[in-house]
């Protein structure tokens, strides 16, 4: 079990939570509505994800690959706000995108 790529995805998982929530509070709300959209979709797949890895899926493989693009969609969605809640998601889903592809190469 990769105990690393799972604490990846979690942190992920949480940042993106994070920043959706956040988000909601922000003052142009329409304008951050598809990085909420990104947010809640990259914590799924990254929820998801740590499920298959945990129990060694032979699944796992494919999702991570879901997993890293999405990651690196959010992030990019993520990097093109000021706030600072969207420059932490967008560092940790890179990171995470970044773990998931180094497990498909291992």
């Amino acid at each position: 079990m990769n105990k690393d790529l799972i604490r990846t995805l979690a942190e992920c998982a949480a940042a993106c939570n994070n920043c959706a929530i956040s988000c909601l509070g922000e003052e142009d709300i329409k304008m951050m509505v598809p990085c909420i959209r990104l947010d809640l979709d990259c914590a799924a797949i990254c929820k998801a994800a740590l499920d298959y890895v945990s129990r060694d899926s032979r699944y796992a493989e494919e999702i991570l690959q879901q997993c890293a693009r999405i990651c690196r969609d959010c992030g990019q969605e993520c990097q093109k706000h000021e706030a600072q809640h969207c420059k932490e998601c967008a560092e940790a889903c890179f990171k995470c995108a970044e773990a998931c592809e180094q497990y498909q190469s291992a």
